[in-house]
């Protein structure tokens, strides 16, 4: 880990975008969510001094792409973090009538405004969707906004955590119950990804095998689907109808470049 901090020098980071980085459902010791972020920021300063490592985290759950450009890429203009991570359009790309190919454009005139006010930028792309219900019908989407990001990277210097590759959240227990955000071991497959991708040594894997799983009947599968689509399907499709988001009135949870 020191040579990986000799040789980018991080000493700062700054997390942007909506829940996936904000860490929902990942709860931490602060009675906060941690998530992907905070861990992958615990790894950075792992190979530092004491409060060496200044870690800011401006993700706020709901938050669509434009959001995320007006209210927090401004932020990094006055952070001047050595890393900013970038995570964001996936809820754009839910969105009935979205298109892909826009929300890319939009995505990396952000990217080019990041890079003059940070040292390094890693971007991550979408998950596969194959396996997730009411999802699975965006796959395509997905796939062509992946490619766009990719080509971002390519075109500007930037690293990529490629999520849409990372088989092991491929497997449920990655995911809470909601079906739509990480679990806390789901999180930690992520960071670990995303330090990888930084060239950061790990001590895991983020593809190691699951232990296995129970098996499920028929009868208890479908129960469960109920019970899913009840408490977190139905209120999710709700809030779409209505305009609402859940970060309605929510901030976010670390604004500062705070030692770590």
């Amino acid at each position: 880990m020191a040579d990986y901090q000799e040789t980018l020098d991080l000493s700062s980071y700054a997390a942007l975008g909506d829940s996936f980085t904000e860490g929902l459902n990942d709860p931490g010791p602060d009675g906060q969510y941690a998530g992907w972020a905070d861990r992958l920021a615990g790894m950075l300063a792992a190979g530092r001094a004491e409060h060496d490592f200044r870690y800011a985290n401006l993700a706020v759950r709901g938050r669509l792409l434009d959001q995320i450009v007006a209210e927090q890429v401004p932020k990094v203009r006055q952070l001047q973090p050595d890393l900013v991570t970038l995570c964001a359009g996936g809820n754009d790309i839910l969105r009935p009538g979205s298109d892909p190919d826009l929300i890319a454009g939009r995505f990396e005139a952000a990217v080019l405004e990041l890079r003059e006010n940070a040292g390094t930028v890693l971007i991550c792309t979408g998950f596969d969707t194959r396996n997730v219900p009411v999802l699975r019908h965006l796959r395509g989407k997905i796939a062509t906004y992946n490619a766009h990001l990719r080509a971002i990277a390519d075109r500007n210097g930037l690293a990529v955590a490629d999520l849409w590759s990372l088989r092991s959240v491929h497997d449920r227990r990655a995911w809470s119950e909601d079906r739509l955000h990480l679990s806390p071991e789901g999180h930690q497959r992520v960071a670990l990804l995303a330090a990888r991708s930084l060239g950061l040594p790990v001590e895991a894997d983020p593809e190691a095998a699951w232990p296995p799983a129970p098996v499920l009947t028929p009868a208890e599968q479908r129960r469960e689907n109920l019970q899913w689509a009840r408490t977190f399907l139905l209120p999710w499709v709700g809030r779409r109808l209505r305009g609402e988001s859940s970060g309605d009135h929510v901030e976010a949870k670390r604004p500062e470049l705070l030692p770590l």
